[in-house]
């Protein structure tokens, strides 16, 4: 061998070795430690598009409909609420805005996709076998191996942009389907405003089958260059006898190549045709608004004045890097690294933001446009976000939820109400309660104060001293307010679950009220709240539902009401999930039961015999009660670890059922960080021993005293050097605590640093 040769080997190596280490030196994106296709089975309802942190426009693959052979799931055989699962493999196309995580139908429309050939419009035909599928924060591809296309999305707030690779050229199609989605409401309207680019609107809405909640989903839509062909398709409604005769259309989608006025109707559709040459990219351009067509098309123009789809992307994924950021995580397995921030980022898709580039946005309940200075948020799931995404929110992106708090306070404002479960303008009047009480009282609670208190506290009230006959929010307030409680006036009326969302909400409202200098109030919503000892039956112990006149409900079946069966007395659920379910009385629950031997017996029979649910609310914070007894508190860090062992896994199935709109996924973080909040409203914290060995949240100063906040975990003194799932002592800042369980906001929060020292082994086990 030459020695030029030799020569030029060693310049290549010690060009690899200083790449190798400023690779090594380059630190580690947090969105690679995401996983979107967690919960994206196991009807977790989640999905692996591409969006950005709390971003109007969420493009997602859409892969429930048009194939027997290849999906296990279709929308329309079953009751089906995602536009993506991991157990099918027929790609119709990108849907444009979507919901994560819920469990009822709605948006999933305004499909675009890709065909090559001949010109077919019908889904079913032009829809094909899905691989390759790579998904990370702001962005998703996917192999469409009928046609030899790679199609690659990416978003920003307003817009998303496909990529369509076309590996073999030659005829091509850009498909945009009006007629297929996941909404309950049928209709679009679409127009060209030249041959690349076209505007319209569907109708979306009826959310969980309220009949009046609807709304349309304005868009526009801009193709990389001009079509040579281009046009609309409508399906044709079926004909019988002589007018089925006439029309050979009849039944079938109808081709529209040279019509160019806007057309309508429940299936149509828009087609662009093309000659590619091998590997050619289309792009789609796709921006969203919830005003009019004009404010699409600005937030599209505004979004993406170019045709950029790296910058794009570069600035999604970007974006999500720093939202993620916050919270910085060392220790701990690949895959619970990659479960938290994976939780994390689902966190972060709901509410999401609903005003224009001008500003503008739909009000609450009504025809008319505002204008908001701050950001507008919609997807209000409250029963479910109530419990924790919000106080969660508040510790982590207090700005964003000051934000939503006065989104809400704008929505009384506007409708007249605050809302319950709010949908792009719209109330759906789903789930129980008044959940707004408890979302403004905590955000309060927890030092963030600077909004409309005064008005908070006028709408607060207003849902919870209005008649029924008015009252949108209690339908059922006249029976609640003269007896205590609410009897069980129809079969399956859920009274029981309405009454004890009233109670924890007049508990947060009579803090509220107390904060605002009206004690008379506080006396009243304070007393309130003590109602749920109606419901006590001393034969089960466990909460009972209560007739007309005064008795308990007979036959009572406390297990009945599992698996979404009809229940009476109760939603999504049983006696059992409910029955702890009183969360600003716990030690008066358990004197209720014959004291704290009695109550401990019976909440961890719960989880011994197949009670618990982790995959809904009520029974969400059962781990943790046991914390307000330090002699039991091992079970909280035991059962915790193992809930979350079992249930939180780095695999679609990974999550135990609906996220709700980031609900359990906000559990899984609380419970990895070692601290919950069992009591909305409450400033106590529920401890549980720490997944990571050192996490470290960076909190916003305007809120906090301290810049960050640092968890670890470390070995005690007795453990020989061993860690372990139990602690009984923790340092809070410099002072140290033994058997102490629970600890307040604001100590917690200003610390700056706490250190848990566990063991192997718990004292009381």
């Amino acid at each position: 061998m030459k020695l030029t040769q030799l020569s030029h080997l060693a310049a290549l190596s010690l060009l690899f070795t200083t790449a190798s280490g400023l690779w090594a030196q380059a630190p580690k994106r947090l969105i690679d430690e995401v996983n979107p296709f967690i919960g994206s089975s196991n009807f977790g309802t989640t999905n692996p598009g591409a969006v950005v942190p709390n971003g109007l426009m969420s493009i997602t693959p859409f892969n429930v409909s048009g194939s027997d052979e290849f999906n296990k799931y279709d929308k329309d055989k079953r009751w089906w609420s995602t536009p993506y699962t991991s157990d099918n493999k027929f790609f119709t196309g990108f849907s444009h805005v979507n919901l994560s995580g819920v469990g009822c139908p709605e948006l999933g429309s305004i499909i675009v996709s890709a065909s090559s050939g001949d010109l077919d419009v019908d889904y079913k035909h032009y829809g094909s076998v899905m691989s390759q599928e790579q998904a990370h924060p702001g962005y998703y591809s996917v192999h469409l191996d009928k046609h030899s296309i790679k199609a690659e999305v990416t978003a920003t707030q307003r817009t998303a942009v496909s990529a369509f690779t076309f590996e073999r050229g030659g005829k091509s199609n850009i498909l945009v389907n009006l007629g297929l989605g996941l909404t309950n409401e049928s209709g679009a309207t679409v127009r060209f405003l030249n041959d690349s680019t076209i505007v319209g609107s569907k109708l979306m809405g009826t959310f969980c089958y309220a009949p009046q909640a609807v709304f349309n989903q304005y868009f526009a839509i801009r193709i990389s260059r001009r079509a040579p062909k281009s046009g609309y398709w409508k399906k044709q409604p079926a004909m019988e006898g002589v007018e089925a005769e006439w029309d050979h259309d009849n039944g079938k989608y109808k081709i529209y190549p040279t019509y160019r006025k806007a057309i309508s109707g429940n299936d149509v559709g828009v087609w662009f045709s093309f000659d590619t040459k091998p590997g050619e990219t289309l792009y789609v351009q796709t921006g969203v608004s919830f005003v009019s067509e004009e404010n699409a098309l600005l937030n599209l123009t505004t979004e993406q004045p170019s045709l950029d789809f790296t910058s794009v992307r570069r600035s999604a994924e970007d974006s999500w890097e720093k939202a993620l950021r916050i919270v910085e995580v060392e220790g701990g397995t690949t895959d619970q690294r990659t479960i938290f921030y994976t939780a994390l980022y689902h966190l972060l898709i709901h509410p999401n933001i609903l005003q224009d580039v001008n500003g503008e946005y739909p009000m609450m309940g009504s025809l008319a446009t505002g204008k908001t200075k701050h950001d507008r948020y919609t997807v209000y799931s409250l029963w479910d976000t109530y419990r924790n995404v919000h106080p969660l929110l508040s510790i982590l992106y207090p700005r964003k939820q000051l934000a939503m708090v006065e989104t809400m306070l704008d929505m009384y404002k506007e409708g007249g109400w605050l809302p319950k479960w709010e949908l792009y303008g719209q109330e759906t009047f789903t789930m129980e309660g008044d959940p707004s009480i408890i979302v403004i009282n905590d955000t309060w609670q927890r030092g963030i104060r600077d909004f409309d208190t005064q008005l908070a506290y006028e709408a607060m009230n207003k849902g919870a001293t209005t008649p029924s006959k008015d009252n949108k929010l209690r339908p059922d307030f006249d029976d609640y307010a003269s007896r205590g409680y609410v009897p069980l006036r129809e079969k399956f009326d859920n009274s029981v679950s309405h009454a004890l969302e009233y109670y924890i909400a007049d508990w947060n409202l009579s803090l509220f009220a107390s904060a605002m200098g009206k004690k008379k109030d506080a006396q009243l919503f304070a007393r309130r709240a003590q109602g749920y000892k109606h419901y006590y039956d001393k034969e089960t112990g466990l909460l009972r539902p209560i007739l007309p006149d005064g008795k308990f409900l007979t036959p009572f079946s406390p297990t009945l009401g599992r698996d979404f069966e009809p229940n009476p007395g109760f939603h999504e659920g049983n006696s059992w999930n409910y029955s702890f379910y009183i969360p600003h009385d716990i030690r008066g629950l358990a004197k209720l039961m014959g004291g704290e031997r009695q109550f401990v017996h019976k909440l961890q029979s719960v989880f011994d015999k197949g009670n618990y649910d982790p995959a809904n609310e009520p029974d969400i914070a059962y781990p943790y009660l046991f914390t307000y007894f330090p002699q039991e508190a091992w079970r909280t860090q035991r059962t915790t670890r193992e809930l979350l062992s079992k249930h939180y896994l780095n695999a679609p199935s990974g999550i135990p059922g609906n996220d709700d709109t980031g609900a359990m996924s906000a559990w899984a973080i609380f419970t990895m960080l070692g601290f919950y909040p069992d009591c909305p409203g409450s400033t106590s914290y529920a401890l549980t021993t720490p997944i990571f060995d050192k996490v470290t949240l960076h909190l916003d100063t305007k809120y906090y005293k301290q810049p960050s906040l640092v968890i670890e975990t470390r070995p005690s003194a007795t453990s020989q050097g061993e860690k372990g799932a139990y602690f009984d002592e923790i340092k809070v800042g410099n002072k140290l605590y033994k058997s102490t369980y629970r600890l307040n906001h604001e100590e917690l929060m200003n610390a700056g640093k706490v250190t848990f020292f566990t063991k192997t082994a718990a004292n009381g086990k």
